[in-house]
């Protein structure tokens, strides 16, 4: 049948919108813990590392949407865009919406047990249509058979899955070409609903396949699909509606229905739907699944001609262990149910109804284009490479076209370019990170051995500090008892003539004020003798501190009393002392007498002992003048 003028209006609508590349995988950076699980399981190396980030980052051009990272993240710290607000939009304005249901709904769903029954409930939510897309697998299989079969000297790659043909234009860019021009089955399905029911339904496609969003708003694919949701999506859907199976009536597909497409996600399904039997001998194909059956089948495929044969892959392994499929699922237990899915499909239709409708839509656009994104990284010298591998201990003697992959990357070689290129950074290399964690290890021991060190010494300092602190205590009250014995007046004071301690005798001298400020703050701690003393006895002590000399027996008036003061440095530039005698005092008066008494004494037997020195001195000298002179005398007379 021939598609109305107005589907060839939409799709030039389609086609005209931003052609941006749409943020199908992102990471929440919160959640991540740098596990590097993305990076080994990304085929695409596009998971970014950097060395000062506490995440990792998808480079969206780089992205195939495979899902893989989606799938191994530990902490759900990775996303994927979600067309749901959307199509619970559509569904609540009771718009024309069409669902486009992929055959593996029938590994997704055991717990339901016809497939008629969740078709009901796919309509209870509110779909008005549902369209089968193992039909859409039918016609797309037997495109591929055809090109398969009339073999041009040109092997060709299958696109029935959208992770292997952005694999193939981003990373294998030289194969683009060998891509078959076919759209994927929900494509052609697509163009069906689209022809059926015009421009204005809503068409939404149901699957596990992630990669089918970014094909959704790839110009190339020539898709007409207005939103995808997975299945897990699927059945938020019926919970959010409260629908389950019990309640709904059983519903069939609308026109036109498949039948052995239903096995389309199997790893060899599509040639089985077109009834190309792969015969281990004459078979012209390969199918594979899995994705790094994928990687390997492309890089041969890409560097020998050996192999001779068509390439029918799939990236995961089948459909129904897609990305968007309930986690957990058993394989083998899904391929099973998926087989009795089919066996009931073809049970249901006969051949010949089903090639009425094959027959019917023989009109249908199956053709796509590709545009080659090359991805690959920039080339790197070989000096560079070198330089990273040894800088994270990689010798010229070790095999660096080998390596761990703990990293995500197949050899060293392979991670040195992707340093080079920014994707990734030293440390997630997994022997250079655990000789760094056991050179830290052994610092941190040597550090926690000398902290340890530090810390008895430290604690051994503050015992005797505290020891120190407790005899300067004891010294200090010590000298304090004493400064209240001493029955003169005594201060210590510091270099700025703050009062460190001074006894009541001092505190009675200088009168009412000082007693005042003793009741409050005992000893005058911190008053200043400015404001204590006089002018004249305060130039004292300054005079005491800025040349470092003791003033000794200084008489002074401080009001009506005469005092005797003393004042002399204690620890030089630090403290000083004084002493304030009270002349008036009986007792110092007695001291005081019998002292310059005594002194006068001293004096006086000083001087007669000076006189007696002098006479002494005198009487001798005359005494050899003499005795010269009688010498002389004699000597004469002798003659």
């Amino acid at each position: 049948m021939s598609l109305p003028s107005s589907r060839k209006h939409w799709r030039s609508i389609k086609l005209n919108k931003s052609t941006q590349k749409p943020a199908v995988l992102e990471v929440n950076p919160s959640d991540c813990i740098l596990c590097y699980a993305c990076v080994r399981e990304c085929p695409a190396q596009a998971i970014e590392v950097k060395s000062n980030e506490d995440s990792v980052r998808i480079v969206q051009d780089r992205c195939t949407a495979c899902g893989s990272c989606y799938t191994v993240c530990p902490t759900e710290a990775i996303h994927y865009l979600s067309d749901l607000p959307d199509v619970e939009l559509a569904l609540s304005e009771n718009s024309k919406v069409v669902a486009l249901i992929d055959p593996s709904i029938s590994a997704e769903f055991p717990d339901i047990t016809d497939y008629r029954r969740f078709i009901g409930m796919i309509k209870s939510i509110g779909f008005h249509y549902v369209l089968d897309v193992s039909f859409g697998a039918e016609l797309v299989a037997q495109e591929h058979a055809r090109i398969f079969s009339s073999f041009k000297g040109k092997y060709f790659i299958s696109s029935k899955c959208p992770a292997v043909v952005y694999q193939v234009t981003k990373y294998f860019s030289n194969l683009t070409e060998n891509l078959a021009p076919i759209k994927s089955p929900a494509g052609v399905t697509a163009e069906i609903a689209r022809a059926n029911y015009g421009t204005e339904a809503y068409i939404v496609s149901v699957s596990p396949c992630l990669a089918s969003k970014l094909e959704q708003e790839d110009p190339d694919s020539g898709l007409c699909i207005d939103a995808h949701i997975t299945f897990t999506e699927l059945r938020k859907l019926f919970t959010h509606s409260a629908i389950t199976e019990k309640q709904v009536e059983f519903a069939d597909f609308d026109n036109p229905s498949g039948r052995k497409g239903s096995l389309f996600p199997l790893t060899s399904g599509l040639m089985q739907t077109a009834g190309q039997m792969e015969n281990l001998i004459s078979s012209n194909y390969h199918s594979s699944s899995g994705r790094n059956n994928m990687l390997d089948a492309l890089d041969e495929f890409n560097k020998s001609n050996e192999i001779r044969k068509h390439l029918d892959l799939f990236y995961c392994e089948g459909c129904l262990m897609g990305p968007g499929m309930s986690p957990g699922g058993r394989k083998f237990m899904r391929q099973t149910l998926v087989k009795d899915y089919a066996k009931k499909r073809i049970e249901e239709l006969t051949e010949a109804e089903w090639q009425v409708n094959v027959d019917q839509y023989q009109e249908v656009d199956f053709g796509r284009s590709y545009t080659q994104d090359n991805q690959s990284f920039e080339p790197v010298s070989e000096e560079k490479i070198t330089e990273i591998l040894r800088s994270i201990g990689k010798s010229e003697s070790d095999r660096v076209d080998r390596g761990c992959a703990s990293c995500g990357y197949k050899s060293c070689h392979d991670f040195a370019v992707a340093v080079a290129n920014g994707m990734a950074k030293a440390d997630m290399c997994h022997s250079f990170g655990t000789r760094n964690r056991q050179e830290y290890i052994r610092s941190l021991q040597e550090t926690n051995e000398q902290l340890a060190k530090t810390k008895q010494a430290l604690e051994d300092s503050e015992k005797h500090a505290q020891e120190e602190k407790q005899m300067v205590l004891s010294f200090s009250d010590t000298i304090t008892a004493v400064m209240q014995k001493i029955p003169s007046g005594v201060v210590i004071t510091d270099s700025e003539l703050k009062v460190v301690q001074a006894n009541t005798v001092l505190v009675n001298m200088l009168g009412d004020e000082a007693q005042s400020i003793h009741e409050v703050i005992p000893g005058l701690k911190g008053a200043d003798i400015k404001s204590l003393l006089p002018q004249n006895i305060h130039q004292l002590f300054s005079f005491v501190v800025q040349n470092q000399q003791e003033l000794i027996n200084k008489d002074i008036k401080l009001g009506e009393r005469i005092l005797n003061l003393s004042i002399f440095p204690i620890n030089q530039g630090q403290t000083y002392g004084a002493i304030f005698r009270d002349m008036s005092s009986p007792e110092v008066q007695k001291e005081e007498v019998i002292k310059r008494v005594t002194e006068t004494i001293d004096k006086n037997l000083e001087m007669v002992q000076q006189i007696g020195f002098l006479l002494g001195e005198g009487a001798a000298e005359t005494e050899r003048m003499l005795n010269s002179i009688i010498r002389s005398y004699k000597q004469k007379d002798d003659q």
